[in-house]
């Protein structure tokens, strides 16, 4: 089964005081590029976070944003009492100066740039393993939206390759036709030139022979019913998750035959076959992209 690279998840869970509210996006991409935007307590585990996302996620452009949340406890702070103090002869100073009162000074000097700060905090232990379960969650929830929005997919590029073998089943019941016309119409141009009969048949079979060879398609056509088939068997198989960048190669492989068949075709119905068959690729190309 596919899975897109597009989705969504979110997931919102306490941890003694601390709640966390995890959300990630995800687009498509050719690799894995995160945009992660944490608070700063979480800044010594950011690699940590990175590589559960890398590992879960494997492809796509992912932003991933994680809140937190105080339950209604105290966070310790700290005075910086040498800066209030050279913040505070200044002001006092310029108090007097200006005859204003000093009642409120103390009450402006703790506004003040970094006189009061929070105090050093880490996640214990048990808030940290709590954290990875709801990231995980997030995934999961971002994983389920994704192969719903892989199962549509999987059903119109299958429907694409489908197309493709039907215009190559019309290719390869024109075949025969095509040989005859090409063989008529070389018939036809000798005896219009040089006259009925006064021509060497031999060497008339030998140019038939070279022309057909040079125009034989016989070969394009096994190689595209192949890839067609391994391209049908990579989707429906189980177990392996990320087929994007596979399933795009088989594509271009497919590409090349059937630019080939339509360069040796020589034939305007077959060219009209090739046409539908290239524009069902290109739309099968254009799904792939988002394919993880």
């Amino acid at each position: 089964m596919l899975k897109s690279m597009t989705g969504f998840g979110r997931t919102e869970q306490s941890v003694g005081d601390k709640t966390f509210l995890v959300d990630i996006r995800s687009l498509n991409g050719k690799q894995f590029e995160l945009q992660l935007k944490i608070p700063a307590i979480l800044k010594p585990y950011e690699f940590n976070i990175r590589n559960i996302l890398s590992e879960n996620l494997l492809r796509g452009t992912i932003d991933c944003l994680i809140m937190l949340k105080q339950n209604g406890g105290t966070k310790p702070v700290s005075i910086n009492t040498e800066l209030a103090k050279s913040y505070f002869k200044p002001l006092e100073s310029l108090a007097k100066e200006l005859n204003l009162d000093t009642a409120y000074t103390l009450s402006a000097l703790l506004k003040l740039p970094e006189v009061i700060t929070p105090s050093t905090e880490v996640l214990t232990d048990e808030e940290w393993e709590g954290l990875q379960r709801i990231v995980l969650d997030a995934v999961l929830d971002l994983d389920r939206h994704r192969m719903t929005e892989g199962a549509v997919l999987e059903n119109d590029l299958l429907q694409r390759v489908d197309q493709i073998r039907v215009q190559q089943d019309q290719v390869i019941a024109l075949e025969p036709l095509r040989k005859q016309k090409t063989r008529d119409g070389l018939t036809k141009l000798l005896e219009d030139q040089v006259g009925p009969g006064n021509y060497d048949a031999n060497r008339l079979e030998q140019e038939l022979i070279y022309y057909i060879e040079k125009m034989d398609i016989s070969e394009e056509q096994v190689r595209l019913k192949n890839h067609c088939d391994y391209f049908r068997s990579i989707i429906l198989e189980d177990g392996e998750t990320a087929k994007g960048k596979k399933l795009s190669f088989i594509l271009q492989e497919m590409g090349r035959e059937i630019n080939t068949t339509g360069s040796k075709a020589y034939d305007s119905t077959i060219q009209k076959c090739v046409v539908l068959m290239k524009d069902e690729l290109e739309k099968a190309k254009e799904q792939i992209l988002n394919v993880l």
